[in-house]
């Protein structure tokens, strides 16, 4: 039913009546999905202590689970009669236009080459002038301040053009900071915001979080007294946004600037004098080239196409944002002129006949149209989260999992492969931004256009797809909504508990506020509200939240599959715990549990484990933890597991063999007497790519010659703890060409660079207290792809030598602690 729904006719949805039907369709599929959950739950029990015969032995009691068969065999018959009714209708009431035409939704094409599409310094298409004149604005040697005002309407590229020239001249200010003011902005959190960015988290003050608004200002104001500032201040809608923060931004004499993008007019004139940039649509022909770039793999228009790529780049009216999205969807269309005519016709329609969306939103409610059906709930999902909102790959990625919009291909390619996938076609699409990429070269973060993230949100209140905490004000959900499956609360309020229980049928419940905000009685109100009333629930994120104690109605959760008390008190886990047998994902990191209870063991399905608690890595004595206890032959059925972070190795070592669809692991607490047998399991791990092997203390000497041969796609390796002697020049582990290479207190007596430079593909290499000589040197030739080198705590270190040629692509030069250094030849122009 779903899927037919995605399938239906763009044009069908201006009609009244159409909508009226589509809305008792969803409330029947809503309910045909949590009948279809009870019942796999109800069929999957023991029958051993639920079959009828050990009900007759304890008195001829019926069983509860065959009334509940029974009410699930009269919600099918209720099922059977209302869909032969939206039948009768439909067919009666609801006319609709119905293309016929599947080639409308394709697949992404395989000879896609690019691994992102998202604007970047293309994007800047026509506004090369714009991106000077910003640049010597910001290098001129006019010591007062003054604000720069990049101002033009959604979609014209003034947060890209701000992003472009503010990460190149960042560093050439004392301090920085990037802020995006929404349109329901706090004075106090933009300040706190800043005050993180300016001075680092760190280096806040240990009142902080206490602060009022006038400690906070004045705060700010000190910091910033002395120094060169440069601030962005991103998407600001109204005058007062700025004025309210007028204050705090201490207007010296020593060169600094703020940068504001907008929308407003109004806004524009808090420019200082000549220093506004009103950003213009694209003339025709910089349209033509950017259109050209997006639509087409050699940037060439084929001749028969011109006349109709001519009339739809004419409907995007030059707006870089709007040619991006349509340049995109035909980028993966076919080149025939029967495909272009149909997009051509269909955008036209729209345009002309629905009243409701503007031009920009028509054409990105086209985009989303023209997504296939199992990137559309991945898309939706994605605008749930706040405006701006950095979203993080391996975050997404298992809630997109657990959320069960991932089809699962079979062999050996996992769903969290599947998931990263979507999201590479998402951005390929231009319906998410790439912010960042990892050291392999992966998506690490995202975001989605505001313009973009208006339309979805439109879309999930219509398609009763989810919800966030802003749109409930005064006691019920605004402008119609009716309610969702998904609610993501972007900010704890007094009306948090009452939103839940208004809303029955939630699959899932994400609390982004992770600064402890609410008190602990209030967490665990919340936390009975989501028990109580959504017993259908699959995520349950409670991030942050100041919760001690985990009830055992948290078993009831039989369909729960992502359970996350991420940064929270609690202490330990419920015996219930056994009952999620459903679980997918159990993230305990940085709670304070320290052992896992027995039952831990039933839960077959489990695919990631995080509990790890970590201190003073970043100090000059042997990192401390807390190592997560398992009991006795917990993880014997655990198979399924692919990350395990992290675990004592003490409660691992005789079962680790059978974790053989590990990926991720972290083992610590290691002594010597245990290393070969956990280099044989290791060995076992044939899909690893990242380990982490940390020691019990400083003196256990890790004996890893025994992984032999090592798992072939490892990439990421961390040690921390002595290495035996010869370990890093013979070892086979160190002979795979890695990509990220953490050595912590190895206390090499040798160089371990030498040794290592086999490893090409290295990107990321960071030496603590690594090695105990007195000179590191680096050849030309070496670590061709590094781009990130740290270099922390080498106590006898005095000399470092980087010869011309060596590490041609390094960006990154991380210096810590080297107290006796007093030497370093090298000639590098850096990005940090």
């Amino acid at each position: 039913m779903h899927c037919s729904i995605c399938q239906m006719d763009i044009r069908n949805r201006s009609d009244e009546a159409y909508l009226a039907w589509l809305k008792e369709v969803r409330r029947v599929a809503h309910g045909m999905e949590d009948m279809v959950d009870q019942y796999l739950y109800l069929v999957g029990q023991e029958h051993d202590t639920t079959g009828c015969f050990f009900y007759l032995k304890k008195g001829f009691k019926k069983p509860k689970s065959m009334f509940s068969l029974s009410t699930i065999a009269s919600k099918v018959k209720e099922i059977e009669r209302d869909l032969t009714h939206l039948s009768q209708t439909k067919d009666r009431w609801v006319p609709m236009t119905n293309s016929g035409d599947s080639r409308y939704i394709v697949q992404m094409s395989q000879e896609l080459a690019s691994n992102s599409l998202s604007l970047g310094e293309e994007g800047l298409v026509g506004n090369e002038d714009n991106k000077q004149k910003l640049v010597q604005w910001l290098e001129d040697d006019e010591l007062a301040r003054s604000i720069i005002v990049l101002h033009g309407m959604g979609g014209l590229g003034k947060t890209v053009l701000a992003a472009t020239v503010y990460k190149k001249e960042r560093e050439k200010y004392n301090c920085h900071a990037w802020v995006s003011i929404s349109q329901t902005y706090t004075k106090e959190d933009v300040l706190r915001r800043l005050i993180i960015d300016l001075m680092g988290k760190e280096n806040v003050p240990a009142a902080f979080a206490t602060m009022d608004f006038a400690a906070i200002q004045e705060t700010l104001k000190r910091h910033l007294e002395q120094k060169k500032y440069l601030i962005i201040f991103d998407d600001v809608w109204t005058p007062e946004a700025y004025t309210d923060l007028f204050g705090a931004l201490t207007e010296n004499r020593n060169g600094s600037r703020i940068i504001i993008t907008t929308r407003n007019s109004d806004v524009a004139h808090l420019a200082t004098p000549n220093r506004i940039l009103v950003l213009e649509p694209l003339s025709k022909d910089e349209s033509w080239v950017l259109f050209c770039k997006k639509a087409f793999p050699n940037h060439k228009c084929p001749p028969e196409l011109k006349t109709l790529s001519e009339q739809i780049l004419w409907k995007c009216e030059g707006l870089p944002l709007a040619i991006v999205s349509v340049g995109s969807l035909l980028f993966v269309r076919d080149k025939t002129m029967d495909e272009w005519r149909r997009i051509n016709n269909q955008l036209s329609w729209e345009l002309i006949n629905n009243p409701m969306l503007d031009h920009v939103r028509n054409i990105l409610h086209l985009s989303f149209i023209y997504l296939p059906p199992y990137l559309k709930s991945c898309f939706l999902f994605c605008s749930l989260f706040p405006e701006d909102y950095l979203l993080k790959r391996k975050s997404l990625i298992r809630l997109l999992v657990t959320e069960g919009f991932i089809v699962e291909r079979g062999g050996s390619c996992t769903m969290e492969e599947v998931a990263e996938g979507y999201l590479n076609e998402l951005v390929q699409r231009n319906m998410l931004q790439l912010i960042e990429r990892n050291s392999l070269g992966r998506i690490k973060l995202l975001r989605m256009h505001d313009v973009v993230r208006e339309l979805a949100i439109d879309l999930c209140h219509r398609e009763c797809f989810g919800v966030t905490s802003e749109d409930y004000r005064g006691g019920r959900l605004v402008n119609g909504i009716s309610g969702g499956r998904r609610l993501v609360v972007h900010k704890l309020s007094n009306t948090t508990n009452e939103l839940i229980s208004s809303m029955h049928h939630l699959r899932s419940v994400i609390v982004l506020d992770n600064m402890m905000q609410m008190s602990q009685p209030q967490s665990m109100l919340l936390l009975a509200s989501v028990l109580c009333n959504s017993r259908y629930i699959a995520v349950l994120e409670l991030n942050g939240l100041p919760i001690e104690q985990l009830p055992d109605a948290i078993g009831d959760l039989f369909n729960l599959r992502h359970l996350s008390l991420r940064n929270s008190r609690v202490k330990f886990l419920p015996r219930s715990i056994e009952n999620l047998v459903n679980l997918m994902i159990l993230d305990l990191f940085n709670s304070d549990i320290q052992k896992l209870p027995r039952g831990i063991a039933k839960l077959k399905k489990l695919r990631h484990l995080y509990a790890e608690k970590i201190c003073g890595l970043f100090e000059r004595k042997f990192p401390s933890r807390i190592a997560l206890r398992f009991p006795k032959d917990g993880l014997c059925n655990l198979t399924n597991l692919q990350t395990l972070v992290a675990v004592g190795a003490d409660d691992c070592t005789m079962h680790l063999w059978k974790l053989t669809q590990m990926r991720t692991i972290r083992l610590w607490d290691v002594k010597v007497v245990q290393c070969e047998q956990l280099c044989a399991s290791l060995a076992e791990m044939q899909f690893l790519s990242s380990l982490a092997i940390h020691a019990v203390d400083e003196h256990q000497v890790l004996q890893l010659d025994g992984l032999n041969p090592p798992p072939s796609q490892l990439q990421k390796i961390c040690i921390l703890g002595r290495l035996a002697a010869g370990t890093i020049e013979h070892s086979p582990l160190f002979q795979l060409n890695l990509t990220e290479l953490s050595l912590h207190w190895t206390q090499l007596t040798e160089s371990p660079v030498p040794s290592i430079t086999t490893m090409s593909n290295l990107t990321v290499l960071w030496l603590n207290r690594a090695f105990n000589g007195e000179e590191l040197t680096f050849l030309p030739g070496w670590f061709p792809k590094l781009k990130t080198l740290y270099l922390q705590d080498l106590p006898n270190l005095k000399s470092l030598v980087l010869h011309e040629g060596t590490m041609v692509n390094l960006e990154t030069f991380w210096l810590a602690q080297l107290d006796r250094m007093y030497g370093m030849r090298w000639q590098y122009t850096l990005q940090q």
